[in-house]
């Protein structure tokens, strides 16, 4: 359903009419390939390039380039079996970064700014299913409270919510970007199923979402977004930054 967007986190209004679509981006500290992919994530989500959408953005740093002189200090294993998952639904042969995945539903080499408009301006056209999040809330430092909504969907789906940074930045010091100072955006610190959706049922409920010790919580954004398993299509998201 079009129309289910929700503002911008930056501050670039993609219009209450703009449809959801969710750019993944694996990615790590580790790769000399990955800078520009971050780099290309960040004009995604700070331009707003394609005419009636609204780019939600997830950067996920995966751990398998760790051994090689660099610890990712946002890697994890989770994205790292999260990408393996992807290459099973796509059929590739293995995984690699920088790769970009669009609404569960494309892949292509993540630094690739031509394929990532395209396949933006391709999944604008699909309508999706409504999302909401509201009465969001910080428990102090150590959780996130709010209320997720979905419309119904016409096959069985998950329903995912992430917490993400809206900035991150390190100054690497080994490993093939060493000396380079590296920036990121939407930065995913926790990705968790809350629930599923049945054919024709509508999804309502409150969360509550654990912080990492030092959070900064003015530096916040929750993203959801209604996935079939696997993962696979996503059938709709919505984005809203976290105000203290």
């Amino acid at each position: 359903m079009p129309g289910s967007g929700m503002s911008d986190p930056s501050g670039n209004d993609p219009g209450t009419n703009a449809t959801p679509v969710l750019v993944e981006l694996f990615t790590s500290e580790g790769c000399s390939s990955c800078p520009p992919a971050d780099r290309l994530l960040q004009d995604l989500d700070r331009t707003q390039p394609v005419g009636g959408a609204q780019l939600i953005v997830l950067s996920e740093h995966v751990d398998y380039w760790n051994h090689i002189g660099w610890k990712d200090p946002y890697s994890s294993r989770f994205f790292s079996d999260r990408q393996s998952a992807y290459s099973d639904h796509f059929g590739l042969n293995s995984v690699y970064t920088p790769e970009m995945v669009v609404d569960g539903d494309a892949e292509f080499v993540g630094s690739d700014s031509h394929r990532a408009r395209q396949a933006c301006d391709e999944a604008r056209s699909i309508q999706k299913v409504p999302v909401r999040i509201s009465s969001v809330s910080l428990d102090g430092s150590s959780a996130i409270h709010a209320h997720v909504e979905s419309g119904p969907v016409s096959r069985k789906a998950d329903v995912i919510v992430v917490v993400a940074l809206n900035h991150a930045e390190s100054q690497v010091t080994a490993g093939e970007n060493g000396g380079r100072r590296l920036t990121h955006v939407g930065v995913v610190q926790s990705l968790n199923k809350v629930g599923s959706l049945d054919v024709g049922k509508n999804f309502a409920q409150d969360v509550t979402l654990k912080l990492g010790p030092g959070t900064d919580t003015s530096n916040l954004r929750l993203i959801a977004f209604v996935q079939e398993s696997g993962p696979g299509k996503v059938l709709g998201a919505a984005l809203q930054r976290v105000q203290k």
